[in-house]
C-alpha cells in the first residue's frame, strides 16, 4: 500500500526547498501550508564523506554565475574549501552551470559524476543526464551524447574510473572516458525486455531501482534482466491532455496473477554473450530480490525469495564457472522483510546478516559457507537500520529505541557479539536521530528531531558524541511554529485487553474540560509504516489545523504496524490485512472514548491515506456505531485489486488465503455504511488503480448508500502534480469535515 516515503504525503508541500519570508501569523491556514511555503524547512547537503574520513563535502550556493558548488570540510577544524565551483561545470556550449540534483565521488575523488536534467520514473527522478568532470584535467564531459536526452540512469564509475556504465532506454551501456566510445553491452532491451533496471513491482515493492553492478576488478558487469511478456496491463486514461483520450499502459501484476521472469547474468564488460545463471525454481514465482559481488573476487551473491515470501535463499555464483551454491536459507512462518546490510569482514570469511530468527531484529555474523551464525546484536529490542559497520574498530552502530517505540536513538554493539549494546545518543535529544557516518565511525552528521523541533543537522564526534558544530537548526521555522501557540501532540497508551497501543492526542488552541469536543482519527494500520512518532513530521499542520478548527485529533497505532516492537508484533497482521487492525483499531476507539470525558462518542470521524484510506473504509463499515464520518482517500477496496508482491507478502497466496482476502476488503462490507463518506482518488494513480475507487462507488450505489466523492484527473497515488492540488484538496477535505462532524466544544 503506501510506502515509508508517502506516509508524510499530508504534509508534501511543507517540504518545498525554498524558505518564505511571510510574516509570522497568529493563525494556522491552509494557504500557509498548502500554498505559501511559510513553514518550509530547510535540509542539510547531501553529504558525502570523503576517502580520507576526516572531511566530507557538500553544496552549497554561488551566487555569481547562479549554480552550486561542492564545498570540502574539514570536520575537525571546519577549513573550507571549494572543490568544484559552478564555473567550472558550465559546458562549452552553455552560459549556465549544470544543475546538480546528484553527484558521486570515484574512489579516489578525482573524478565527479555528476546527475542533472532530471525526470521522474515512477515513484523519483531516476533518469537524466551525467557528466563527468576530471578534477586532474579540469575537463567536463557529457555520457553519452548519443543516446535520447534525458535517457541515462544508475551512472556509476568502474572501480578504477576509466570507464561509466549506465542505463538508458532498457540496454546497459559502458562509456570509456578517455576516447569517449559507448559501448552497448546488451541490445535486446525494449517492449518485454528490461536490462539492468526494474519493472513496476521490483521497484516498488523491493526497492530495486539500479539493475546492474561492476566486478570488483572492472572486467565483468552483472545484471538483473526482467521478462514481462505475460504479466497483465493496466490501463490508465488521459483525459485532459488532449482532445482525445490516451491510454497509459503499465504491466503491473495483481494478486494471483503472472510475475516478471526475472534472471541474473554476467558479461564482460568489453561486450559478447551474456552467461546466465541457473537458479532453480520457476522464475515468475520467484523473486531475485537482491544482488551483489563479493568483494575481492569474481562471485555474486543472490537472494531468491520464493513467492509467500517466507523463504530467502541466499546463492552464491561464481561468474567464471558460472556454479551456484546454497549457503543460507531463511525462512518464517508469516514472511521476511528484505535488508540491505551485508558487510563482508575478516578477509571475506564472514558477513552480517539482519535476521528476525530469535523473535527480534539483529544483525548476525555469517560464516561464507553458511555453517555458523552468531549475534552481533543481542537483547528484547530491534535493531530499526545499520548506519556503519566498523570492521577495524570492531563495532556496528545502529539505530534502535528498545525502551520507546515511537523515538530512534544511535546504539553501538561489539561485532564479536561480546558485551551489551552500548546508547552513543545523549539524553538530551530525546526524540529521533538519524546519522550519516564516516566509514572509519569517527565522525557523523545527525540529524535530531521530535515532534515540536524541525530538523538539526549536527557534526558530532564519535564515539563521544560530541557536538562540533551546528550546521542547519531552523530556528527561523521554530520561531514561526512557536508563534502560533499551537497544543503540541501528547503521547499516550491505550490498553485494548490485547495489547497496550501507542497514540498521540492534538487537542484544540482554547481547549475546555467542561466541554465535550468531536474525536478525529488518522489512520494508516498496515505494517509498512507507522503514525506515533516522536518525530517532525512537518510539523504535523494539518492535524494541527483540524485541531484549531475544534477538533480533538488522534492517532493510534494498531498491531502490525511497522514499529520495533518485535516478530510478534509485526507478523500478528499476517493473513488478515484490513481485519485485526480494523478491530485494534475500534477497541482503542472504545477505549478512548471511555477515558476522557471530554470526547463526544455521537462526533468520531476517522480518515486516511493509502493503507490507512482502506483502514478507514473497513472501520466505517465493520462498526459503524463508532465511526460516524469517514474520508478515505487514494484506497484499496478490494486486496484483489493491488499488486501481488505486496499483497501476497502479507496476506499469503490467494489459493490459500481466499477467505482472508474477502473479509479483510472493505467493498465486502458496503452495504454496512451508516455514516457520511467521502472517498478521493486520483486517476493517474499507478500505485492503487482508480479502478479500485470506481468498483467501491459502484457497490455503494448497488446498496443505494449515499456519499461523497472527489476525483483528481491526471494526479497519482500523492494527489499533488499540477497547479494548485494541494490546497485544493485541502479545502476540499476541510468542506467536508466541517459539514459532516460539527467541530467545537459542546
Amino acid at each position: 500500500m503506501i510506502k515509508k516515503e508517502f506516509l508524510s504525503v499530508l504534509f508534501i508541500a511543507m517540504f518545498v526547498s525554498f524558505y518564505s519570508t511571510a510574516q509570522e501569523t497568529a493563525s494556522l491556514t491552509l494557504a500557509d501550508i498548502y500554498k505559501n511555503g511559510t513553514y518550509g524547512q530547510k535540509g542539510f547537503g547531501p553529504v558525502r564523506w570523503m576517502q580520507d574520513n576526516t572531511s566530507y563535502s557538500t553544496l552549497e550556493p554561488n551566487s555569481q554565475v547562479d549554480g552550486s558548488d561542492i564545498v570540502r570540510y574539514d570536520a575537525k577544524s571546519g577549513k573550507r574549501t571549494v572543490l568544484v565551483s559552478a564555473s567550472q561545470l558550465i559546458p562549452d556550449t552553455e552560459k549556465t552551470p549544470l544543475e546538480i540534483s546528484d553527484y558521486q565521488w570515484s574512489a579516489d575523488n578525482t573524478k565527479l559524476l555528476v546527475f542533472t536534467n532530471t525526470k521522474k520514473v515512477w515513484r523519483y527522478n531516476t533518469r537524466g543526464d551525467y557528466w563527468v568532470l576530471d578534477l586532474k584535467t579540469d575537463t567536463l564531459q557529457q555520457l553519452g551524447k548519443s543516446l535520447p536526452e534525458a535517457t541515462l540512469m544508475f551512472a556509476k564509475f568502474s572501480p578504477d574510473a576509466s570507464k561509466v556504465g549506465y542505463v538508458s532506454e532498457l540496454n546497459i551501456y559502458v562509456e570509456d572516458l578517455a576516447d569517449q566510445k559507448v559501448l552497448p553491452i546488451t541490445t535486446d532491451g525494449g517492449d518485454n525486455i528490461i536490462n539492468g533496471t526494474f519493472d513496476w513491482v521490483y521497484e516498488e515493492e523491493l526497492s530495486c531501482r539500479d539493475g546492474f553492478r561492476w566486478s570488483p576488478d572492472g572486467e565483468n558487469i552483472a545484471y538483473w534482466q526482467s521478462d514481462t511478456q505475460g504479466v497483465g496491463t493496466f490501463y490508465m486514461i488521459d483525459n485532459i491532455d488532449s482532445i482525445y483520450s490516451k491510454p497509459l499502459p503499465m504491466p503491473y501484476p495483481k494478486v494471483g496473477t503472472t510475475l516478471s521472469a526475472v534472471k541474473v547474468g554476467v558479461i564482460s564488460s568489453k561486450g559478447g554473450d551474456t552467461k546466465w545463471f541457473a537458479i532453480p525454481g520457476d522464475p515468475r514465482n520467484n523473486y531475485l530480490a537482491r544482488m551483489d559481488f563479493i568483494p575481492n573476487s569474481n562471485e555474486v551473491m543472490v537472494q531468491q525469495l520464493n513467492r509467500p515470501q517466507n523463504t530467502n535463499k541466499v546463492w552464491v555464483g561464481d561468474t567464471n564457472s558460472m556454479a551456484i551454491n546454497n549457503i543460507l536459507t531463511e525462512t518464517d512462518k508469516a514472511f521476511l522483510d528484505i535488508h540491505d546490510d551485508i558487510r563482508w569482514l575478516d578477509n571475506e570469511k564472514f558477513f552480517t546478516w539482519s535476521s528476525e530468527r530469535d523473535g527480534w531484529l539483529h544483525l548476525f555474523k555469517v560464516s561464507r559457507d553458511g555453517q555458523t551464525v552468531e549475534p552481533i546484536t543481542k537483547g528484547e529490542f530491534d535493531v530499526v537500520n545499520i548506519d556503519n559497520i566498523d570492521a577495524k574498530g570492531g563495532y556496528v552502530y545502529y539505530i534502535a529505541s528498545p525502551d520507546n517505540f515511537t523515538q530512534r536513538y544511535l546504539y553501538r554493539s561489539r561485532i564479536d557479539g561480546k558485551g551489551k549494546a552500548e546508547r552513543i545518543t545523549p539524553p538530551s535529544n530525546s526524540g529521533q536521530n538519524r546519522y550519516q557516518i564516516s566509514s572509519d565511525a569517527k565522525w557523523a552528521i545527525q540529524t535530531f528531531e521530535n515532534t515540536v523541533t524541525p530538523p538539526v543537522y549536527s557534526l558530532v564526534s564519535l564515539p563521544s558524541h560530541k557536538e562540533i558544530r551546528i550546521l542547519e537548526d531552523n530556528s527561523e521555522l521554530k520561531k514561526k511554529y512557536d508563534a502560533l501557540g499551537l497544543n503540541p501532540k501528547e503521547f499516550v497508551k491505550v490498553d485494548i485487553g490485547d495489547d497496550v497501543l501507542d497514540a498521540w492526542m492534538i487537542k484544540p488552541k482554547d481547549f475546555d474540560t467542561s466541554k465535550k469536543y468531536p474525536l478525529l482519527f488518522y489512520v494508516y494500520g498496515e505494517p509498512a509504516g507507522a503514525t506515533v512518532q516522536d518525530n517532525w513530521g512537518g510539523g504535523s499542520l494539518w492535524d494541527e489545523y483540524m485541531a484549531q478548527q475544534g477538533y480533538v485529533v488522534m492517532s493510534v497505532d494498531n498491531r502490525g504496524t511497522k514499529t520495533p516492537r518485535g516478530n510478534d508484533w509485526r507478523k500478528s497482521i499476517y493473513g488478515q490485512i484490513g481485519i485485526l487492525a480494523s478491530e485494534d483499531q475500534s477497541k482503542a476507539a472504545t477505549e478512548i472514548l471511555k477515558t476522557y470525558d471530554f470526547l463526544d462518542s455521537e462526533r468520531v470521524g476517522i480518515w486516511g491515506w493509502s493503507g490507512g484510506g482502506q483502514m478507514t473504509l473497513n472501520c466505517m463499515f465493520r462498526y459503524p456505531e463508532i465511526y460516524k464520518t469517514g474520508l478515505a482517500v487514494s484506497f484499496v477496496s478490494d486486496q484483489r485489486l493491488y499488486d501481488a508482491t505486496y499483497q501476497e507478502r502479507y496476506m499469503g497466496l490467494l489459493k490459500d488465503n481466499a477467505e482472508g482476502y474477502h473479509d479483510g476488503s472493505p467493498i465486502n462490507f458496503a452495504q454496512n455504511l451508516e455514516g457520511n463518506l467521502m472517498i478521493i482518488h486520483g486517476t493517474a494513480d499507478d500505485n492503487v488503480h482508480y479502478q479500485s475507487f470506481e468498483m467501491l462507488v459502484d457497490r455503494l450505489i448497488k446498496h443505494n448508500k449515499l456519499f461523497s466523492m472527489m476525483s483528481y484527473p491526471m494526479r497519482s497515488h500523492s494527489i499533488n502534480e499540477r497547479e494548485n492540488t494541494s490546497y485544493h484538496l485541502r479545502e476540499t477535505m476541510q468542506k467536508f469535515w466541517k459539514g459532516n462532524l460539527p467541530a467545537g466544544g459542546k
